[in-house]
């Protein structure tokens, strides 16, 4: 039986958001081994996680530039007390956009034959996503997540 929910409160169980096609939900959550399919769209779960964090997306999304230099597809600390840290697959602008939980993912797995594009996350927990972004891609957003762990946590210097 399919879970729907009007809301959701992203956690430390949250793995990732996929964007939906569906008429009924925007979003089907990936949370352990359950999936919830959720009204609200991947970004404005990320928002609101946000302010539950304690900022805005904004200012997040802000000092995570300032303090790294990252310019695009800028990482999400949501909550950096309870580790929760986010990375767009893409634009967070763009429909196909998928947010991937930094501490969750064990394993990028890159495409295995050229008419396959696809990358493979696997998580901690076995559970896994198929993506369309490269393998190259997905590394990149793990550094630039780790980049910004580091930042918050004072061990990372600061790009002024």
């Amino acid at each position: 039986m399919a879970n729907f929910y009007d809301d959701y409160e992203i956690s430390e169980k949250t793995l990732a958001l996929k964007p939906a096609y569906n008429l009924e939900y925007s979003t089907i959550v990936l949370e352990g081994t359950e999936e919830y399919y959720v009204k609200k769209t991947p970004l404005e779960l990320i928002k609101q996680a946000s302010l539950f964090g304690g900022a805005e997306y904004d200012g997040r999304r802000c000092a995570v530039s300032f303090l790294t230099g990252i310019k695009k597809k800028i990482p999400i600390p949501i909550n950096p007390q309870k580790n929760i840290y986010a990375f767009p697959t893409q634009s967070p602008s763009q429909m196909d956009c998928h947010w991937i939980f930094f501490s969750h993912v064990n394993l990028i797995s890159g495409a295995s034959s050229v008419s396959n594009k696809s990358t493979m996350i696997v998580f901690q927990n076995g559970r896994k996503l198929e993506v369309k972004e490269s393998a190259h891609i997905l590394y990149k957003q793990m550094y630039r997540t780790w980049m910004c762990v580091k930042a918050l946590s004072g061990d990372f210097p600061v790009s002024t």
